[in-house]
């Protein structure tokens, strides 16, 4: 028997004697039993199938292995309108109050309270903060009857000092609350892992179709008078799932995956569809950035094959705080918004709500001009990126060859190489240079670290009778580190062992052949060129390859550039590693330094596209861009160099002070790479939202902690004033602990 998978949400096929297809629910998409007797036809090999769900608009879709052999069938229809440049998603408009949400708007910003819900006039002012600052909307928690009839207080209060912004109510567990708050706000958030079902226990169930169409009627009569009374009262609705709150039910049919998610979210979906309803949106929010992505994708893909045209709230949750919690939205949020995908967002700090909103609105600025611009390349066909099941592209790492003088296994990292720009100033001060680099020093001399650079670019070469400047050099190089040159200073001022940089042009005059033979290059290109110019790179032993589209492209988006350029080397079967090189102008602001990385390397690197990065902005702190550099490959889940931190942005749940907790707990607990630890105000969303830490410190009831080991609390009610104490023990009995490193 031919077997095969399809998306869930072909329930209406059919076989050829017009019986429906027997379905097998696992940890990918719904799996065809007989692709045989699937009514089908083939085009150019490629099998295309009927999808009959709605009557009277029967859909043609073509299908595809999700990889090579792969049983797994996904379709073929892309989830982005276009490959090659942003063009924006066409959707629905959705009435959020006074503010419409879809393509033909404005992406909307938006952010949360963190207020007691209770605390009327604490609430109102926060709101009130939080719409001077220009958010669009604001989502208050409602987790009771007390907190539901403030929101009426609340409310009333806003429009008396004349603020109309939209409010949202967030609903976990508490489906009568949500009937009552659906009388005043604007917005309800219901959660598809727990709006009807119970909170997850991690348990494996074993389910008869039977059993599992009667969870399904019971979340229809649970969900069915929340949408009739947004029906009746025009408000709109958010189906907004959560990778760490997924029902054991889902959990059991389609594992804690994408997949889950999305049918998590289509199960409430198909019941708004059902009452006419549809004044609603999507998100599919994860702490990790690569799952959030995939997941997003997935669900549009099987969006479009249904013919559905709803808007994306797009969002990273638990993203945590600074740099790290603006990193992690900038590669989730960013990645989207480059494929045009996103109608409004939020960007979770773990910092003051009205905070959030300047970073988000540089995002869906970003968002907004790539759309406008259509910023792109040429049309490229693509055959090789994975977007919707993860597999890193690794290039060949370098290997040493006979008779050279120096080790090159080093200048890049298997797990995601950090590259700087280094200036002849850095070098006058060798000491300073190696701790800039983070090297070790023993006796003044430098060693690598886990958190070292790998390489570094040396625009100029000091001059030849520089003997302190080139010590300085022969000493990075003897442990290993790259120095990277232009062939123009390589040529008039050789540094011994040096990596000599090339352009295509330089390598198409052959003026490279004036260095000595065995000289290792680097390649720098944009990405952009004609193939024709690119076929140099297949006579070319190059020990890596920059990736560098200038910033000041209006019309070339870098991250389709990139797309293009790995398509041609895929294709041509060279495994060069690739290394994105970003060059920032002078003064450009922190925050768009980071959010422009996390959105134009992260949104590649999370495809698992790209070996390392190459970031520059030479009026920033160096330590920062380091720092930034490494955050960045830690957030697509590479290289990991630090404590990684799962930490949510507070809200009127919130049992603690989550600000100054998060801060006491990362001040004892930086130094501990490969561990994480999340740090919740609350559990409302279940202990699935430690799925990705190693330890939780989580707000139990006030004043109390409860410590968790993955999704298992294993120690409750500890005072607050222990409770880091008790964190730290716990990682030491878990032999995950190492002291901190002493000052020299």
């Amino acid at each position: 028997m031919a077997s095969g998978a399809v998306p869930s949400s072909f329930t209406g096929l059919k076989s050829r004697d017009g019986q429906g297809l027997g379905f097998a629910k696992g940890s990918g998409l719904v799996r065809v039993l007989d692709l045989n007797r699937i009514k089908f036809r083939r085009t150019k090999g490629v099998p295309v199938i009927r999808n009959s769900t709605n009557p009277g608009s029967e859909q043609t879709v073509q299908l595809e292995p999700a990889s090579d052999g792969s049983l797994l069938l996904v379709p073929r229809q892309k989830y982005c309108e276009s490959i090659h440049k942003t063009i924006r998603r066409k959707t629905r408009t959705v009435m959020v109050g006074n503010v419409a949400l879809g393509s033909e708007h404005p992406i909307r910003v938006q952010t949360m309270t963190t207020t007691d819900t209770k605390d009327v006039a604490a609430t109102v002012e926060q709101v009130m903060r939080i719409s001077d600052q220009g958010a669009d909307i604001v989502r208050i928690t409602v987790q009771g009857r007390k907190e539901a009839d403030a929101c009426f207080e609340i409310k009333n209060s806003l429009v008396q000092k004349n603020y109309n912004i939209p409010l949202v109510a967030d609903i976990h567990f508490a489906p009568p609350i949500a009937l009552r708050v659906a009388e005043c706000f604007d917005k309800i958030r219901v959660n598809p892992g727990n709006f009807a079902d119970r909170r997850a226990q991690f348990e494996t169930l074993e389910y008869t179709e039977e059993d599992y169409h009667k969870e399904l009627e019971h979340i229809e009569q649970v969900f069915t008078p929340l949408v009739e009374k947004c029906k009746k009262y025009g408000r709109a609705m958010r189906i907004g799932t959560n990778h760490g709150s997924l029902s054991d039910r889902i959990m059991s049919y389609y594992g804690d995956s994408p997949r889950g998610m999305v049918e998590s979210a289509f199960e409430y979906a198909r019941i708004c569809r059902k009452l006419d309803f549809h004044n609603f949106v999507f998100s599919m929010k994860a702490s990790n950035p690569v799952i959030m992505v995939q997941a997003y994708r997935l669900l549009v893909a099987e969006m479009n094959v249904l013919g559905w045209d709803y808007p994306l709230h797009l969002g990273v949750t638990e993203a945590g705080e600074g740099e790290d919690g603006r990193m992690k939205s900038a590669i989730g949020i960013g990645t989207l918004l480059m494929d045009g995908l996103g109608d409004t967002i939020r960007v979770s700090l773990t910092e003051a709500p009205e905070q959030e909103i300047d970073p988000c609105k540089r995002l869906a600025n970003l968002g907004m001009s790539a759309s406008k611009l259509q910023k792109g390349v040429a049309p490229f066909e693509e055959k090789h990126r994975r977007y919707f099941d993860f597999q890193r592209r690794s290039g060949q790492l370098p290997v040493q060859k006979e008779g050279e003088e120096v080790d090159y296994r080093g200048v890049l990292h298997r797990d995601g190489s950090v590259l700087m720009s280094v200036s002849l100033d850095q070098l006058k001060t060798p000491e300073q240079l190696y701790k800039s680099l983070a090297a070790k020093l023993i006796v003044g001399m430098p060693f690598k670290d886990l958190a070292t650079v790998d390489s570094i670019l040396l625009r100029e070469l000091p001059p030849l009778d520089d003997k302190d400047a080139r010590l300085a050099l022969k000493r990075l190089i003897d442990i290993s580190m790259g120095v990277i040159t232009p062939l123009s200073e390589q040529l008039t001022k050789p540094l011994p062992n040096a990596l000599v940089l090339v352009n295509l042009k330089e390598l198409s005059t052959g003026a490279y052949k004036l260095l000595p033979e065995d000289t290792r290059l680097v390649v720098s290109v944009r990405g952009d060129e004609p193939e024709e110019e690119l076929e140099i790179l297949k006579s070319i032993d190059a020990t890596m390859i920059l990736h560098d589209l200038p910033y000041s492209e209006e019309k070339t988006s870098r991250v389709h550039s990139a797309r293009r350029l790995f398509e041609y080397l895929d294709e041509n079967s060279l495994n060069f590693p690739v290394i994105h090189h970003i060059q920032f102008p002078d003064k450009i602001h922190r925050d768009d330094f980071v959010i422009g990385a996390g959105t134009n390397a992260g949104g590649l690197l999370v495809d698992g596209l790209g070996d390392g990065i190459l970031l520059e902005a030479r009026d920033q702190d160096f330590e920062f861009v380091r720092n930034t550099s490494f955050n960045l490959l830690q957030g697509c889940r590479m290289r990991n160099t630090k404590t990684e931190y799962v930490s949510c942005p507070s809200c009127g749940r919130t049992l603690f002070d989550l600000q100054e907790i998060s801060a006491e707990i990362r001040e004892r607990t930086s130094h501990l790479p490969g561990v994480s630890i999340a740090i919740m105000g609350c559990i409302v969303n279940g202990p699935g939202e430690m799925a990705d830490a190693d330890f939780g410190y989580v707000g139990g009831a006030p004043g109390k902690i409860d410590l968790y080991v993955g999704k298992t609390v294993v120690k409750r009610a500890i005072a607050m004033e222990q409770a880091t104490d008790a964190l730290i023990e716990l990682i030491k009995e878990h032999g995950r602990w190492v002291d901190p490193p002493t000052e020299e």
